[in-house]
């Protein structure tokens, strides 16, 4: 607890000196005033989120978290849980579609294992993917709590520690995440934080049809009057409906914010962790991108409870923090502009009016 203390500490708001010197840069460039619209926006923040203008983006990592869910069992999913397992070697041996879009866009992919259930004490061993383990697979949040409240400190405090390990190598974080069933605890997560009813929220995940999304809908009512999870209290809502990468990606995000590193979240599992780093602390808000906006059912909500409106809105339902890498070059331009295109003065173009 005294790990996520003192990073909560210490996040700070956005340089205001930083966002107004790069403001007065971008209003001068040789083009209409902002006619590169909500690239230069984003622009703007990320000099107010780093400090500089001339913001460093060019190290980039997508952290994927790896958990499983004993919420399986309950039949929310059509995919068996060993998926994740074998997502895990597919990740490190380069075949996922993660992989396949980070390479273009020149991220690195890191695999951490949250709580997968299943052996991958051979891919530790080679350092090929990170161990933060909490254990092997959360509860079956039907029956009762995900975890318990130490091990939801546990899995946030984690991803704190990865953050803080990746950080001197990294500019730009993206939030990724593999986990057989997790599209449930998610939308638990959501429906808490938003108010909003659990039908409005929860979508297909992996493709299940009409019939299994009413008994998927019914599972998650269930778990939450099981649970009466708390929304005045982040960690007890994570402890009671949540998951282990879930944890990891709040704690993600909360170690980047604390080193003024800005964060692409991903979909709709990443959403719902930036909804537990948010209500753990307001100011991480300020270092989140949302890069795009899911087709799953209730994203737009968990977006909208963020307050943050997506670069990107693709149609894409896969995770792996796919989303995230594909809007990194996005982020790299806004910066590109800001700190490549001449000033009027600079270029000596006359200026409308002029």
């Amino acid at each position: 607890m005294r790990l996520l203390e003192s990073t909560i500490s210490g996040i700070v708001p956005l340089d205001a000196d930083a966002r107004a010197r790069a403001r007065q840069r971008l209003e001068h460039l040789t083009m209409p005033y902002w006619a590169l619209g909500r690239l230069m926006d984003l622009a703007e923040e990320l000099a107010g989120m780093t400090g500089s203008v001339k913001p460093p983006v060019s190290r980039k990592t997508v952290v994927t978290m790896a958990g499983d869910h004993g919420v399986t069992v309950a039949g929310v999913t059509q995919y068996p849980q060993e998926v994740t397992v074998q997502m895990v070697y597919n990740f490190v041996r380069g075949g996922a579609g993660i992989n396949a879009i980070a390479r273009l866009v020149g991220a690195r992919v890191v695999v951490v294992d949250m709580g997968v259930a299943g052996d991958l004490g051979d891919l530790v061993a080679e350092k090929k993917i990170v161990s933060k383990r909490v254990r092997a697979g959360t509860g079956n949040i039907v029956a009762g709590p995900a975890m318990s409240r130490k091990e939801a400190v546990h899995s946030v405090e984690s991803g704190i520690e990865v953050a803080l390990e990746l950080g001197d190598s990294t500019d730009i974080f993206g939030t990724g995440e593999m986990g057989i069933g997790n599209t449930t605890p998610s939308a638990a997560i959501i429906a808490v934080f938003s108010g909003k009813p659990v039908s409005e929220i929860a979508g297909r995940g992996t493709g299940i049809d009409d019939n299994q999304l009413l008994h998927k809908i019914a599972v998650i009512e269930k778990a939450i009057k099981v649970n009466r999870p708390d929304p005045s209290d982040p960690l007890n809502v994570l402890a009671k409906v949540g998951g282990f990468e879930i944890g990891g990606i709040a704690g993600l995000i909360l170690g980047a914010a604390s080193q003024r590193k800005p964060v692409l979240v991903d979909g709709f599992i990443a959403t719902a962790g930036a909804l537990v780093a948010a209500h753990l602390s307001p100011l991480s808000r300020e270092y989140m991108i949302a890069s795009h906006r899911s087709m799953e059912k209730g994203h737009h909500i968990a977006l909208d409870c963020l307050g943050k409106k997506p670069l990107l809105d693709l149609d894409l339902r896969l995770g792996e923090g796919t989303g995230a890498a594909l809007a990194m070059n996005i982020v790299e331009a806004s910066v590109r502009i800001l700190t490549e295109v001449a000033t009027f003065e600079e270029a000596a173009v006359s200026r409308a009016g002029a």
